[in-house]
């Protein structure tokens, strides 16, 4: 039972009632106050100070303030009139009505209180949103203009570089036929006047040594051509690898492991992906392609999510948990080949067979074995539902289901199995 607080004291004037109610030296954040028109309660457990008004108060304009020790309060009265006493009498149904009246009211308060802030709130991130968008929208039709200027100044510059380029091949050309015109223009003169001046026998032996001086030069040129190469083939052998250690000391089957690893990884690191090219550095990691995929699976978007585990397969071959998923999509693709397969390179990479990697071998035995069923092999499906119930024994559901697989293969259920 809470324990009542009468050490309060008050005073007043014609328009205001001042209560200053000590609090017990309790913290400020455990005191609740309720204040009406016609009742104020004050709450600090295990303290409770509670006045049903002597008259109305207007609640809108009072006051409350909670500091150094005490709780004071400045109501302020409806009408301006002195009060007789602080608090009236009145029975205990009345009061009790008074304050569930008072209870209600806050709670309505409350209640709109909390609708208010909700539609400010939401009034805000609309907004936000408007802002935002016009923002975006502000920055495209920058990016566009920036764009189009970029465009016509590439045009521009193209356009200059045609002409230029179309001037100086017709400067080019009028200077060849200049040439040309000069040279046929200077020639024929001189072999006139010397044909004018000279006689029939001084022709004939002007042609001969003419003659002469060209074989000379053809001669000269024949000589000066290299000979042409030989043709012949190059013989390349290899060095064999060869270790010098005895065979029981021998590391053969490491170093041979250690090359192999070796060379994967300039694989890896030397494919050419095209894809990567647009994409941000966490989309470059096989984790977060992974948990993309599984996302995507969970949503039913099964073509995307093939499409997350292929890239991070091509970054990642050695994580069975990208193909066992990968296997999964295919069975609600209905690519039951490649889910198979996908299985299978699970099982592969889950190895040692340990209890650390049991569930990842199980959902990959049972995505195998429910492809081989769908495809009507059940004689392998049945194979890996049993190694699935061996590592779970006490899975009922999976149990059900090999034994109707079996009952499939001994012929006494003419239904197909369709699992999932």
């Amino acid at each position: 039972m809470p324990l009542i607080v009468r050490d309060h004291t008050w005073t007043q004037n014609l328009s205001t009632v001042y209560i200053s109610v000590p609090l017990k030296a309790v913290k400020t954040a455990n005191v609740h106050i309720i204040c009406t028109d016609d009742y104020l309660k004050v709450s600090f457990p295990p303290f409770l100070f509670e006045v049903f008004l002597f008259a109305s108060i207007n609640e809108e304009k009072s006051e409350a303030r909670i500091g150094n020790g005490a709780a004071v309060f400045t109501l302020q009265k409806r009408r301006d009139e002195m009060w007789e006493q602080l608090c009236t009498n009145i029975d205990k149904e009345k009061q009790k009505q008074i304050r569930e009246q008072a209870v209600l009211k806050v709670q309505e308060k409350a209640v709109e209180k909390s609708k208010t802030k909700a539609t400010r709130i939401q009034q805000e991130k609309k907004y936000a949103l408007e802002t935002m968008m016009k923002l975006e929208s502000e920055e495209r039709e920058r990016i566009q203009k920036r764009k189009d200027e970029e465009c016509a100044r590439a045009t521009a510059e193209l356009d200059f570089w045609r002409e230029t380029q179309r001037t100086t091949a017709e400067g080019n050309e009028n200077q060849i036929k200049e040439q040309r015109t000069s040279t046929h223009d200077d020639k024929p003169a001189p072999q006139k006047i010397k044909h004018a001046n000279t006689s029939p026998a001084d022709t004939a032996l002007v042609k001969t040594d003419n003659t002469i001086t060209g074989q000379m030069r053809s001669k000269q040129k024949t000589k000066d051509l290299p000979a042409p190469r030989s043709a012949g083939c190059i013989q390349i052998s290899f060095t064999p690898r060869v270790f010098p250690t005895a065979l029981r000391e021998s590391r053969v089957p490491e170093e041979e492991e250690w090359l192999k690893k070796q060379a994967e990884a300039r694989r890896a690191i030397d494919t050419d992906l095209a894809e990567l090219d647009d994409l941000t550095e966490d989309e470059r990691n096989p984790d977060w392609l992974k948990d993309k995929g599984d996302k995507l699976f969970m949503a039913g978007n099964f073509l995307a999510a093939v499409n997350a585990y292929n890239l991070a397969i091509k970054l990642n071959r050695k994580m069975p948990a990208l193909f066992s998923n990968r296997a999964a999509c295919h069975l609600k693709l209905r690519n039951l080949h490649k889910a198979i397969e996908d299985s299978s390179q699970a099982l592969e990479l889950l190895t040692p067979a340990v209890s650390a990697n049991a569930s990842a071998r199980l959902k990959a035995h049972v995505r195998r074995g429910t492809a081989f069923c769908q495809l009507q092999l059940y004689v392998e499906g049945l194979q890996d539902y049993q190694k699935a119930l061996e590592m779970d024994p006490h899975n009922a559901a999976l149990r059900a289901d090999t034994e109707q697989i079996r009952e499939l293969i001994q012929g006494s259920t003419p239904r197909s199995k369709d699992e999932n």
